[in-house]
């Protein structure tokens, strides 16, 4: 047990200078955690589960900058010159969430292994290589398409690291806080999905800063596409040295690759992995996607303009739904974001113009209306956003439940239990989200391959499914398991 908490217990509440309190310093390898323990907590559990979540934070963000870099750049392609299809441009966007999905699969495993600190560090640090690739290859419009289908995919190395960051930041806090603390660190990183969209229409036209050569595009005005991915170099280097000198590795959340793949056996990863797939795959495929569909669907509204605040409202809404869920209970929070965002995209079905499908798939005017499609996309990045909030606050909650129930609290059995939960929700946490990833690819992926209405459809029928799973399996009365 801590001296922290031993100290606390001899004189009856937290001591002003706990000993032992430098174990707990930045750069340290942490062996006694205890985030249940109401007095190690307020004397020193807070401050450093805050310190360490708030530096996951940004390092969070920039890797979603790097992963979704292509959702705007690639919409900027034809303008300067390269020579590639509409289809072409949506795969693009699409091939960093191949990868990233399937490197967030290694990363759920991984970072647990290596620990926060470290991992955070060097999962950050090695973004750098596809951004100074993508800067050099951008400046020629002869560049190979296969070359920059390879640039891409090494971008979606950047949507990795939430899996791990995730898994580690779930660890410091307690049971009452984790949809919250996880709500801030993906909700917060996801937002640079929306600083992406939002930065690089603005920082392609600064030649103050640009390093190489400018590209032109057909009126003859100056772009510098090489800073969309420049800028962000020095970012992740300073992000990388802080998470290495500031962080902390939790000894608790230290687990082989042999224990954590228990959660293979277990039917609530797979339930909760369908789910995820319906809030954060929709949420980072709508993002992915959004830019081009505007781009190709209503070309006469700017795609700098309107494209960053979906993933915004997404990304914030996040928070919000961990928070709502501590209160009101994940499950319903999670029926209630499927049921709008269904609702939601029989909305954007009906505002996109008629043509979309031969003149069958929309029931509005010809051309369409660009602003009822826009808000109702708005209002399934909301859904969404309160989603992903909600299922990350189930996975605690579930896991913690199944194996603790019929334990009683302080026996070593109830130990063991509760050190068991924690250890398979931090890695169902990050598989779903691995998982979850590939929306990121199929999305975009679909709207390059079939109508978009067609798609549309589908989305709808699959939340429709996850509305049943959850109401079947966590929501309903005597449910399996009550989240």
């Amino acid at each position: 047990m801590s001296s922290v908490v031993q100290d606390s217990r001899r004189t009856g509440g937290p001591s002003p200078a706990p000993y032992g309190a430098e174990q707990y310093g930045p750069g340290r390898t942490i062996t006694d955690w205890e985030p249940e323990n109401e007095l190690f907590w307020k004397s020193i559990g807070s401050r450093v589960a805050n310190r360490n979540l708030w530096i996951a934070v940004p390092a969070l963000l920039v890797a979603f900058v790097v992963w979704q870099v292509w959702s705007v750049t690639a919409t900027n392609l034809k303008d300067v010159g390269f020579a590639f299809s509409t289809s072409q441009l949506f795969w693009l966007t699409a091939v960093p969430g191949l990868t990233g999905g399937t490197a967030r699969i290694l990363y759920t495993f991984l970072g647990p292994m290596i620990g926060q600190r470290r991992f955070t560090a060097l999962s950050t640090l090695v973004l750098v290589v596809p951004l100074i690739w993508l800067g050099i290859a951008i400046q020629d419009p002869s560049t190979p398409y296969g070359v920059t289908v390879g640039i891409a995919a090494l971008c979606g190395i950047g949507g990795a690291n939430f899996a791990s960051s995730l898994a580690n930041i779930g660890f410091f806090f307690p049971k009452a806080r984790k949809g919250s603390a996880t709500g801030v660190n993906g909700g917060l990183g996801n937002l640079g999905v929306s600083a992406v969209q939002l930065l690089t229409p603005i920082v392609i036209t600064w030649s103050t800063i640009a390093i190489g050569s400018a590209q032109h595009k057909a009126d003859g005005t100056p772009v510098h596409l090489q800073n969309a991915a420049f800028i962000w170099v020095p970012v992740l280097l300073v992000l990388a040295a802080v998470a290495w000198f500031g962080q902390n590795d939790l000894k608790v959340a230290s687990t082989p690759f042999s224990r954590q793949k228990v959660i293979f056996k277990r039917k609530h990863n797979w339930l909760m992995t369908w789910l995820y797939v319906g809030t954060f795959g929709s949420f980072i495929g709508f993002a992915a996607a959004l830019p081009m569909l505007i781009k190709t669907t209503f070309p006469d509204y700017s795609v700098a303009t309107y494209a960053w605040m979906g993933p915004a409202v997404g990304a914030l809404a996040r928070w919000a739904g961990g928070w709502i869920a501590d209160r009101w209970g994940g499950a319903r929070v999670t029926i209630l974001s499927f049921v709008g965002m269904a609702v939601s995209i029989v909305g954007v079905i009906d505002f996109l113009p008629a043509i979309d499908d031969g003149g069958s798939g929309a029931s509005g005017a010809p051309s369409g209306s660009f602003y009822g499609f826009f808000f109702c996309f708005l209002a399934a990045f909301l859904f969404s956003g309160i989603g992903n909030g909600s299922t990350f606050r189930q996975i605690p909650v579930i896991f913690r439940g199944t194996h603790l129930k019929g334990l009683t609290e302080g026996t070593p059995e109830y130990a063991r239990a509760r050190k068991q939960a924690e250890m398979e929700s931090g890695a169902v946490t990050g598989f779903t989200s691995a998982i979850a990833a590939y929306g990121f690819f199929f999305i975009p992926a679909l709207f390059g391959s079939i109508a978009v209405t067609s798609a549309m459809w589908g989305f709808v029928a699959f939340y429709l499914s996850c509305v049943l799973v959850t109401w079947w399996f966590y929501a309903r009365k005597n449910a399996e398991a009550p989240s």
